[in-house]
């Protein structure tokens, strides 16, 4: 089994590294990752310079997003296309809405794009010095996931490991997305020679959503496995818009 790992945390990432150890466990490893961090780069392509890649401790690094490590690897620097894409761990949580601006989400996204199964993992824990002790379970969890006959066609598996020490798990729970809302996340404010700045990032979260959905079972302590999918039509609808008889 052939598996290409690359994260949006950056080559130097501990997360990357421990993904890199399970996964060797179940084939051979190429890992292609950004040369520093892109979260929250979603899917972006980089279009308007060339890109560059180098080696570094047995990876090669990219100076561009996430979607463009699977665009190139696939697409040029691998010597044979890989079975499965494997994207993470992410340094913090994907959950919910967080899948719509994840760099994480969008690699495994673009190789789904690309017709190879993939995974998207994060940890939701804060310690990210405590990932390497999650070797073990990523193994087993992997061994299940992509160690099977068959793989969803155009899905890809969103993984979010909770806040626990990994004997402590409750479980796997197969999860659908919540929902959540930022509060006090923008912030305006002044420079020291007193220009005006604004600065995306950090607030409170407010979080709804159903029994199954992701962050609760992140919050009980399980495992969340999501299964998401490229067509995001909301076929519920057609019938109803059709309705509308739109025209010019």
């Amino acid at each position: 089994m052939r598996i290409l790992v690359t994260n949006d945390d950056g080559y130097l990432a501990d997360g990357l590294r421990v993904l890199a150890r399970a996964a060797g466990r179940l084939g051979d490893v190429n890992v292609v990752a950004p040369d520093r961090e892109q979260s929250a780069t979603s899917h972006s392509l980089t279009l308007h310079y060339p890109l560059r890649v180098r080696s570094a401790d047995g990876v090669m690094v990219v100076d561009g997003t996430p979607t463009d490590c699977v665009v190139l690897a696939v697409g040029e620097l691998l010597a044979q296309r890989p079975d499965f894409v494997l994207s993470g761990v992410n340094h913090g949580a994907n959950l919910g809405d967080d899948v719509l601006y994840s760099g994480t989400v969008a690699a495994a996204m673009e190789a789904t794009i690309l017709g190879i199964p993939s995974v998207a993992l994060s940890f939701t824990g804060r310690d990210r010095d405590e990932l390497h002790r999650w070797e073990d379970v990523l193994a087993a969890l992997l061994q299940q996931l992509i160690g099977r006959s068959s793989f969803p066609k155009e899905t890809l598996f969103n993984v979010n490991l909770p806040a626990v020490e990994p004997d402590a798990i409750a479980g796997i729970r197969v999860t659908t997305l919540g929902r959540r809302a930022y509060v006090g996340s923008l912030t305006r404010a002044a420079d020291p020679n007193g220009r005006e700045y604004f600065w995306i990032g950090g607030g409170e979260s407010k979080w709804w959503g159903s029994d199954e959905s992701d962050f609760r079972a992140v919050h009980d302590g399980y495992i969340s496995v999501t299964p998401l999918h490229l067509d995001l039509t909301n076929y519920g609808l057609l019938e109803e818009i059709g309705q509308w008889r739109l025209s010019l």
